[in-house]
């Protein structure tokens, strides 16, 4: 398969489903903007400079790994990956949050991950790291650096501390998945949804710093996101969230989810 660092990155800012997207499409109550390179004058080493797996790297060795990985610019919705216009590339993201998601054949939408700045994603099997079928949808207004398969070997695999964080990243997240699927199993709806507001609660970054005014965690994700992550549907989703409202646990806001009661909803998730 050829790898496509610039001519596959232009190919994803054009949707596959074209003008009029289907019901599962990601972000499609948001504007879809094409994506854009950041400035010339931006500095090359900024989207790497926090990204834990180049935290004891030299200034001369960040100047080295930024110049062969672009820095690329996505607005909440847009796609960085789709299983209809594939390349090999890792990302490496900087800011924002980008969810990894799978489509069924009837058209239900399961996330699979949520990615969170400083960590890596992305079709590169000399990582055996896979996308196979999944999307890679930007929630947020997201930057990420893109490195081709040749680079990766060149600057990441070639340094023994590089490639054993990069094993470590791999590692938690494949037993971030396997306590997915024994959620899935084990756990009722809104178990499950319990868990998963109390994960974004605490063991992921806040997208951004609290409104003003706020004194309780807020969590940015629609319904519909959501029950994707939980593995349910949007109306099943609203139901538990309105019962958890009732009980004082979290209070409700479009697009946002504020959590009152972080140790009341530890509680609920089982």
């Amino acid at each position: 398969m050829p790898y496509c660092l610039g001519e596959g990155a232009d190919a994803l800012a054009r949707p596959a489903w074209g003008a009029a997207p289907p019901p599962w499409a990601p972000g499609r109550r948001e504007e879809t903007h094409h994506m854009i390179d950041a400035g010339p004058d931006a500095e090359r080493t900024w989207c790497l400079a926090e990204v834990d797996i180049f935290c004891d790297l030299s200034e001369q060795e960040m100047e080295a790994i930024a110049a062969a990985a672009p820095m690329k610019t996505y607005t909440a919705g847009e796609m960085l990956y789709s299983p209809t216009q594939p390349c090999e590339v890792l990302f490496i993201l900087k800011k924002g949050r980008v969810r990894i998601f799978r489509v069924s054949a009837d058209g239900r939408a399961l996330t699979t991950a949520i990615i969170t700045p400083g960590t890596i994603f992305g079709e590169m099997v000399l990582l055996g790291q896979r996308m196979y079928d999944n999307y890679a949808e930007a929630l947020d207004d997201a930057v990420v650096c893109v490195m081709s398969r040749a680079d990766v070997h060149r600057f990441l695999l070639s340094d023994a501390r590089i490639s054993a964080r990069i094993t470590a990243i791999l590692g938690r997240r494949l037993a971030d998945l396997e306590q997915r699927l024994s959620d899935s199993v084990f756990k009722s709806v809104a178990q499950r949804i319990a868990t998963t507001l109390t994960t974004l609660t605490t063991a992921q970054p806040q997208p951004g710093p609290l409104r003003p005014g706020a004194r309780h965690p807020q969590i940015a994700l629609t319904h519909e996101q959501l029950a994707a992550l939980a593995g349910t549907s949007r109306e099943t989703c609203t139901k538990v969230l309105r019962e958890f409202t009732d009980h004082g646990l979290i209070r409700l806001a479009r697009g946002r989810i504020t959590v009152l009661d972080p140790e009341r909803l530890k509680d609920a998730s089982g």
